[in-house]
């Protein structure tokens, strides 16, 4: 218990210092993302003060990890140690220890896979995503980042292939294990990914299948909405946008006004702007959620 609650202090920092990467929970909109192509906020140099404690810090962690490799916590301090001397690149191995002693923490492979993309090794953070994906195949964070990575690659059928099979595997997985896969969710992913390569009627189909698996959640309206608005069927998308302002939570009902007032940019994976991320339903939090934990919280305890 401890030691997940050290996790959970300190990733909230390392996230937020890799350029805000929002790892929501599986429920946030998946189709307005952060952009790919800046996972890693790197910091002008800094003062020689503040490097000689960083550097103070790698070596006390250093040391720590000659006796004790596995070490979650110095192997964390590690990462913020470099991400604090702007040395991202050597951030990856002790990112890629932790992934490899917590397969069953997304988190961890995001931020990697993410470290990689920000270093131009796309093949590699897909690999990242894909092997996270064997030990929770059903993550809705990792789907959503390789999917759009794979878009991203211009690979639009692997990143379509990917949901579809998820979906297509999700009734006996959900038999297993209930509530294992939330294909609503999924199908909202879906539409959009076919709605990024133009292809309305299957989004629209997608979107469908979502609001009618669940009447009351306003991603899969605002998903829809969001389509038609992109063919220029205005009066349609706004039954629809008002649809969703009906069941959103109050946080959102601001962000989707906006998503309704257009006339907006067709969207794409690395598309600026206001993002579903930013969008998110309320949810009960759950324990292993950086997004959980305010991040002005210490950092991991000095060795």
């Amino acid at each position: 218990m401890a030691e997940e609650t050290k996790r959970n202090r300190w990733l909230p920092r390392i996230v937020l210092a890799f350029s805000a990467v929002a790892l929501l929970g599986v429920s946030v909109l998946p189709y307005l993302n952060t952009p790919q192509n800046a996972p890693v906020s790197v910091n002008s140099p800094a003062p020689d003060a503040q490097r000689k404690q960083f550097e103070d810090q790698l070596r006390g962690y250093e040391s720590v990890l000659q006796r004790e490799p596995e070490n979650p916590n110095a192997l964390r301090g590690i990462v913020d140690a470099k991400r604090g001397l702007n040395d991202i690149k050597g951030t990856v191995e002790p990112l890629e220890k932790l992934v490899k002693l917590n397969p069953g923490v997304p988190d961890y492979a995001v931020l990697l896979a993410r470290t990689k993309q920000y270093l131009k090794d796309d093949e590699g953070a897909i690999l990242v995503y894909r092997e996270a994906l064997k030990s929770k195949p059903a993550d809705l964070k990792i789907l959503s980042e390789l999917s759009q990575l794979l878009v991203k690659q211009n690979r639009p059928e692997a990143a379509i292939g990917l949901l579809q099979d998820t979906l297509r595997d999700a009734p006996k997985v959900n038999q297993a294990t209930p509530g294992a896969i939330d294909t609503t969710a999924i199908e909202v992913l879906l539409g959009r990914t076919f709605a990024n390569q133009k292809r309305f009627d299957e989004a629209v189909l997608a979107f469908d299948t979502a609001i009618k698996a669940k009447p009351n959640d306003f991603q899969g309206y605002l998903g829809k909405a969001l389509t038609l608005q992109e063919q220029g069927k205005k009066d349609e998308s706004k039954v629809l946008f008002d649809k969703a302002l009906s069941v959103a939570p109050p946080e959102v009902k601001d962000q989707i006004s906006r998503l309704a007032a257009g006339p907006i940019a067709s969207p794409s994976p690395t598309a600026g702007g206001i993002k579903p991320n930013d969008v998110q339903p309320a949810e009960k939090p759950s324990d292993n959620k950086p997004t959980d934990v305010k991040p002005d919280v210490p950092a991991p305890a000095k060795p």
